[in-house]
Formats: structure tokens, C-alpha cells, sequence
């Protein structure tokens, strides 16, 4: 990862194009146009800005950053603008299975197109009948073979929808179905018979382009498999969603944080009944205080895990999971409480947490959808909860209670006893066949997801 002076700078670069290219004003009326600022993302792969930079590594001309850096970068873009954010997000989204399973040519080729070209990159892989189940793709890849017998190249036909800059993609990684199976290819965004559709008018996000994508008779190279292996596409698709979803949760969070912020500074300013906002209990309790609790929760848990990430950790499948449902959501209910919290205000353009909560709104869909992460956590933690006969959640009880003798962390015994209760609770459903029911398993996610990031907050209590 970064040194702490070198993510200071950056931070404090993104912090600067609130008063130079993302303005209060040219986001509202980006939003309002829904206009997708191709010249202000382009100059945010610059050299000037570079954020991309961050998420490449040094042997390929990047600045190396690691997961802690990826998320502070998403926080902070997200305060300003998710629909510019996700401009972002789409970039290192489309690089990410270049990254992690590309070939050494095939790095030193497309990401250098990202940091010397300032290419924008789409990651194409829902299809209209296939958004959670990637199983289902239907775009099909035929291999095209020389004289020899030898495959030179791939014949994609198909189409793609939702793709986040898709109208605008340099080039592509595109997920279509060969003999083998599942595979990524790498797309030249000019090719011949790649054809970008209208862009989808939103509910929120305006400022990002979202197109769909239709593949007639579109070529491809031999050379342009990821990694150079067909049909390994659904296990690359999955590690690839294990390290994006900390940067949804990061958005989440993000974007719950600014309408919060922008909630307080009203309440300091706002007079009611000679006092204001922010002097009364039923406000301040209802709705600022119970979300800044809970954000601070996810920013507790999606450090802690950025921090495993860097430290070598590659088995995060539940963990970004977790942090996406919960930082995602608690961003989205912090949303809505800053519109009551504003009042009439709040239902208001000008005042910005109406559109922050048509923004955040598709955090909790994107990248997998609130439902689809309950079925991973649920599905996941009662496996292993069976396999190791309750040692998982007794061993972190028991560290919660360590920490409880602590001063000021009596509450962690709290968290001990709440995990404790969590192992009988799904002892007690797998015994009686209860979790053959979706509904039992929803409700024993969540309460998985809150004991997670609860012990997650009372660690970093115990670091601070």
C-alpha cells in the first residue's frame, strides 16, 4: 500500500475538485441533465489527477496502492458524486480480472492503456436474463480456426445491459460462453460490430453512463482470453466480486457519511421553538444519532478488512459480502433519515440529500443485490458454523470477552454473548431443518452480519 503522505496527497487532491471540476453546481446540474462528464473523468486519469494510479501496480506503472488506500479513495469520491464515483468504480471493475488473473503482456498492454492513455474500461458481464446468475449467459464465443487447427481467434455474438461506462469504454472485459465454459475476454472498444445502445435514463446515478451492449459477429484474438485459459470465467468473475464489493460498501458508506454531514450542519443552523436541531433529543436520537453509529460501525469493519486484504489474506468472499450488505444499507437508511432530518428542505434539489439517496439507492443493487449477499453470508457462515462443531463464533466470543475487561469496552461482552446466542441460534435451525427456508436464512444472515461488524467496531474501540 501507499505511505501515509502519499494517500494524504491524494485525498487532499480529490478534496480539491470540489472547488475546481465537481463543483456543488456542475454535479446538480450533471444530474440534472444526466450527463455523463466524459471530459472530467478523463481528466481524473490525467496525469495531472492520476487517481487511477492508486489500483495499478508499480511494476506496470501504477503507484502500487493497496486495499486500505482503494477504499479511502472510494469514501471520499463518493462524498462528492456517486455517479462520477461509479465511472471510477467501472474502471477498476473492468481491470480487476486483468489484474488478478491477466497474463504479464496482457497488464503491461491494457493497463498501460488505463495510466498512458487514459482509458476508460467497462466491465461486461449482466446480460437481461442473467444479473445474480452469471450461469445464465447467453453471448456465446466460437473459436475461429487456421489452417492448422490452430484457434486465433474468438466470434462473439450476444448482448450486455447495465454496463456502467459501456457507452464510452476504451476498451472492455466481457464475459461470454466457449465450449469450456465461462470466459473473460479483453474487447477493443472500436472493434468491428460492437455496438453501444442508448443510455438508460435512471433513478439515480445520473452522471454515470449505463448502456447496453450488442456483440454482432465481434472478433476478438486468440491472445485476448485473461490469463489464456477458457472456461475458468465464473471462479474469476467471483474473486473478482470478493475485492469490488469492499469499494460498493466504501461507496456506501460514503455516500451515507456526506448526507449525514450535511444533515448535522443543518441542525446546527436550524431554529425551531428557540433552540436548534441539534439541542433536541428527538431529532439528534432519532435521526442522526442511530446512523452515525452504524456508519461508523461500517467504516470499522471495512477498514479491518481492507487491512486483511493487504496483508496477504485472499479469502474475503463472505467479508466483502458482509461489508457490502451492511455499509450499503446503512448508507441507504442514512440517506433517507437526512431528507426527514432537512424536512421540507430535504425533498429539495438544491439541498442535495434527495439526490445522494436516488445515488446510494444502487449500491444496494449493483455488484449483487442486498439478497443475493444474505444468501452468500448465511450460506457460508452455516457451513462453517457446522464444520468446526461452533469453534468459529466460540473463538470470536471468546475474544470479544478479552476485550470486555478492558475500561470503557465492558460492552463487548455484549457482542461475546450476542455471538454465543448466534452459534446455538443456528445449531438450533440446522437440527430442525429450518434453514431448508429462505426466510430463516435471511433473518440469520442479518443477525450474522450485525454480530460481525459489532465485533469489528469493538476492536477498533480496543485499538483506540
Amino acid at each position: 500500500g501507499l505511505d501515509n503522505e502519499t494517500r494524504t496527497m491524494i485525498l487532499d487532491t480529490i478534496g480539491s475538485l470540489k472547488n475546481e471540476l465537481l463543483t456543488r453546481e456542475k454535479i446538480l446540474d450533471l444530474d440534472d441533465k444526466s450527463e455523463f462528464p466524459i471530459e472530467i473523468v478523463r481528466e481524473l486519469l490525467s496525469e495531472r489527477v492520476g487517481l487511477q494510479m492508486v489500483f495499478i501496480p508499480e511494476e506496470f506503472g501504477g503507484l502500487g496502492g493497496g486495499a486500505v488506500d482503494t477504499y479511502h479513495v472510494s469514501v471520499e469520491l463518493a462524498k462528492i458524486c456517486l455517479g462520477v464515483s461509479t465511472a471510477f468504480l467501472a474502471i477498476h471493475l473492468g481491470a480487476e480480472p486483468i489484474l488478478l488473473f491477466g497474463t504479464d503482456d496482457q497488464k503491461q498492454k491494457w493497463l498501460g492503456k488505463i495510466i498512458n492513455e487514459a482509458a476508460l474500461v467497462a466491465y461486461a458481464v449482466t446480460e437481461a436474463e442473467a444479473g445474480s446468475n452469471l450461469e445464465a449467459i447467453k453471448t456465446k464465443a466460437e473459436p475461429v480456426i487456421d489452417d492448422s487447427g490452430k484457434i486465433v481467434a474468438w466470434r462473439l455474438n450476444g448482448s450486455k445491459q447495465f454496463i456502467s461506462n459501456g457507452g464510452f469504454a476504451d476498451f472492455l472485459t466481457l464475459l461470454a460462453k466457449t465450449p469450456e465454459g465461462a470466459t473473460f475476454f479483453i474487447i477493443d472498444g472500436n472493434s468491428e460490430g460492437l455496438k453501444r445502445g442508448k443510455p438508460e435514463h435512471k433513478h439515480g446515478i445520473r452522471a454515470a453512463n449505463t448502456s447496453p451492449l450488442i456483440l454482432e459477429n465481434v472478433l476478438v484474438p486468440a491472445e485476448n482470453i485473461v490469463g489464456g485459459i477458457p472456461g475458468v470465467g465464473l471462479k474469476q468473475a467471483n474473486d473478482v466480486f470478493s475485492y469490488t464489493r469492499l469499494m460498493v460498501a466504501a461507496f456506501g458508506l460514503g455516500a451515507g457519511l456526506a448526507a449525514i454531514e450535511k444533515a448535522v450542519k443543518f441542525a446546527k443552523e436550524r431554529i425551531q421553538f428557540g433552540t436548534p436541531l441539534i439541542e433536541k433529543q428527538g431529532y439528534t436520537h432519532k435521526l442522526l444519532v442511530p446512523n452515525i453509529v452504524r456508519l461508523s460501525a461500517a467504516q470499522a469493519y471495512i477498514e479491518e478488512i481492507a487491512r486483511r486484504i493487504d496483508s496477504g489474506d485472499t479469502d474475503i468472499l463472505v467479508e466483502g459480502s458482509i461489508a457490502k450488505y451492511f455499509a450499503t444499507e446503512a448508507g441507504n437508511t442514512a440517506a433517507e433519515a437526512a431528507i426527514q432530518a432537512l424536512g421540507g428542505y430535504g425533498y429539495m434539489h438544491d439541498y442535495e440529500v434527495e439526490k445522494i439517496k436516488r445515488d446510494v439507492r444502487i449500491t444496494t443493487i449493483y455488484e449483487g443485490t442486498s439478497e443475493i449477499q444474505q444468501n452468500i453470508i448465511y450460506l457460508y457462515r452455516w457451513r462453517t458454523t457446522i464444520k468446526t462443531k461452533g469453534e468459529f463464533y466460540r473463538g470470536l466470543a471468546n475474544e470479544m470477552r478479552s476485550l470486555s475487561a478492558q475500561p470503557g469496552l465492558e460492552s463487548a461482552e455484549i457482542v461475546a454473548q450476542s455471538l454465543e446466542l448466534l452459534n446455538d441460534l443456528i445449531f438450533f435451525a440446522h437440527n430442525n431443518k429450518l434453514t431448508r427456508q429462505q426466510h430463516i436464512q435471511f433473518l440469520l444472515s442479518d443477525i450474522i452480519t450485525e454480530t460481525e461488524v459489532a465485533a469489528a467496531l469493538a476492536r477498533k474501540t480496543a485499538e483506540h
